[in-house]
């Protein structure tokens, strides 16, 4: 199939799944053709969920950033890896505790599902993205798992566009503690199925009807590969078309952007 028929077939999708950080947005500046994406979006009546592994955000902070960068979109619209972390732990041990090393949306989503704070002995330490990241909260993570708490990753994403550059991100600052405890953290975020799962049935479609748009190859396009999704890549983040060629998988679909898919 010729790349514009692709093109053609992606925009007939019924739903589409968006990654935030690299497809949406830079930090505080709106990627190019992304305005004339979400009015498509409305205008075909598509149904769409903005998906990130991002933990730092609840989803009325992404609203209400979106709104700050002149785009609206309902609250409805977002899932994030901390809303998916807070799930998979109230279903694993209803009523747990956790140590925390994670931003305020990671935090409010563990409260909101009935988990408590605890520095003493949690069931769980919790690690996502946070800007206030430091080595005593490293060493009581440390000291903790030592002492049988779970470790719990929201996503594994080692780093992250910014409008610096790349950072690091939940996987890169979980790391220290996988590698003085010996254990390995379990991720709950892209790629994993329990997120995917939860974004296609909270769009109320089948897989083969909705296509996954990021622009990671080690979370975003692997994960809608995986849950037999139309994958595509985006060239606007972090994987390149040259970094395609490391992995075993590919997209079925590459784009400089996702103002390609409203015809920008």
């Amino acid at each position: 199939m010729q790349n514009m028929e692709k093109v053609e077939a992606l925009r007939n999708k019924k739903g589409f799944i968006c990654d935030m950080d690299g497809v949406i947005y830079h930090g505080n500046r709106l990627l190019p053709g992304v305005r004339e994406f979400v009015d498509w979006l409305y205008r075909e009546d598509k149904k769409f969920l903005f998906l990130t592994n991002s933990s730092e955000r609840s989803p009325k902070e992404l609203q209400q950033k979106l709104k700050w960068l002149g785009l609206e979109v309902d609250e409805s619209h977002f899932y994030t890896s901390a809303l998916a972390t807070a799930q998979f732990l109230k279903n694993q041990s209803p009523g747990c505790s956790a140590y925390v090393i994670g931003a305020p949306g990671l935090l409010n989503a563990l409260y909101d599902a009935g988990i408590t704070m605890n520095d003493r002995d949690p069931d769980y330490v919790v690690v996502g993205e946070t800007r206030d990241y430091n080595y005593s909260s490293i060493l009581q993570a440390v000291k903790l798992v030592f002492g049988g708490a779970k470790l719990i990753g929201t996503n594994t994403d080692l780093s992250g566009p910014s409008e610096q550059g790349i950072i690091p991100a939940c996987r890169a600052l979980i790391s220290p503690i996988e590698l003085a405890t010996g254990k390995n953290a379990y991720f709950v975020g892209k790629p994993n199925p329990l997120m995917m799962r939860t974004g296609i049935r909270m769009l109320g479609l089948h897989a083969d009807d909705a296509a996954m748009i990021g622009d990671r190859m080690d979370t975003d396009i692997v994960a809608g590969v995986e849950s037999g999704m139309t994958a595509v890549l985006v060239l606007s983040g972090v994987s390149t078309t040259q970094t395609v060629e490391q992995y075993a998988y590919r997209p079925n679909l590459i784009l400089d952007g996702v103002g390609d898919i409203a015809g920008v």
